[in-house]
């Protein structure tokens, strides 16, 4: 794979080991090429703790992957600029394209394997991308559900070894028919709009998502919604607080919103909360944290692969977000992409 062409990437090749090296990238026949693991740094993540802590862990990272591959790094500029990034990578046939970051970096990361709906095709005949996270945000809440601790050195371990297994994609349409693509937690309603307002506190670390939900409850009603599961009947849910579809576990920091989600399953994990006040998240906040609400009053939980969501009176300022960046508002409609992309797990 040739370097990046566009120079707003600000991509790096650190060619590795045999110093042979240049003449094989140099013969497109040469059957031991190496190919480039493209790492996506968002260098501004976590008040700017994830581009230093970059730089501490590149010589590391160059010694456990000396002998797999090019590593090639490219640091992102503002919003969508990881999108963009990745898909010049697939499109140039990279093996691997790591999101160096939180969720915020991983969900672009995510979006940049799809094009027009449609997954990314490389322009070299044969060869497939796969995706992979070195955890340096926030919240880091899709590493949550495999039990990974925030450990950047625990996840280049990971990479090493190269164990690879296929994960779901959850995909999100509006009314326009444009698809988005989320790989973690969507939610509806009061979450997405506490998330909305916690990305605005991301300077405060984790306690964005309390400032988030302080707001959010602020002139907060429960609204009546009207959802369709898997192409069948319209159905009335009365008194929606939140609604929360998990592609996997935790969102918001560590909750265990979706505590039954399991990203290689198939299915996504709808849970909703009907006709909470802000005394029932207080009560009930360990149970969210520890993912013992399914059992709790007003709460419910189903498997799906499909579900359209709208208002039952049409007001359009239902907030809806995924993997904790804000879309936009209902009308809705959520749905599952099997085993969509490789992933270094």
């Amino acid at each position: 794979m040739a370097l990046l062409p566009n120079p707003s990437l600000s991509l790096r090749a650190e060619q590795l080991g045999s110093p042979d090296l240049s003449a094989e990238r140099a013969t497109p026949a040469a059957s031991h090429r190496r190919r480039d693991f493209v790492f996506v740094v968002n260098p501004k993540g976590a008040n700017g703790r994830t581009g230093k802590e970059w730089k501490k862990l590149l010589p590391y990272l160059r010694t456990r992957l000396a002998d797999h591959c090019n590593v090639c790094e490219s640091f992102t500029s503002g919003p969508s600029h990881a999108i963009d990034i990745t898909r010049e990578a697939i499109r140039e046939g990279a093996e691997a394209v790591k999101a160096v970051g939180g969720d915020g970096t991983l969900h672009e990361v995510v979006n940049g394997f799809f094009w027009d709906g449609n997954p990314l095709v490389s322009h070299e005949k044969g060869s497939t991308t796969a995706l992979g996270l070195i955890p340096l945000g926030t919240g880091s809440d899709f590493a949550r559900t495999f039990g990974w601790k925030n450990d950047p050195y625990d996840a280049i371990d990971r990479i090493a070894k190269g164990n690879k297994s296929k994960i779901d994609v959850g995909a999100i349409e509006g009314p326009t028919g444009d698809k988005h693509f989320f790989v973690n937690v969507a939610d509806i309603h009061l979450s997405a709009k506490a998330g909305y307002y916690a990305s605005q506190y991301k300077k405060f670390g984790n306690l964005c998502y309390v400032i988030g939900a302080l707001k959010a409850f602020k002139g907060h009603e429960n609204h009546d919604l009207e959802i369709k599961v898997d192409g069948g009947e319209w159905e009335s849910v009365t008194k929606v607080t939140a609604m929360c579809i998990g592609n996997a576990k935790y969102f918001g920091g560590g909750m265990k919103i979706t505590p039954t989600a399991d990203p290689a399953n198939g299915h996504l994990e709808l849970v909703v909360l009907q006709n909470f006040k802000w005394y029932d998240f207080i009560i009930k906040l360990h149970r969210l944290y520890g993912g013992t609400h399914l059992s709790v009053k007003g709460v419910s939980s189903r498997s799906v692969k499909s579900i359209e969501v709208k208002e039952r009176v049409q007001r359009g300022d239902i907030y809806v977000q995924s993997d904790g960046e804000h879309w936009g508002f209902l009308s809705t409609k959520f749905s599952i992409l099997p085993g969509a992309i490789d992933f270094f797990c």
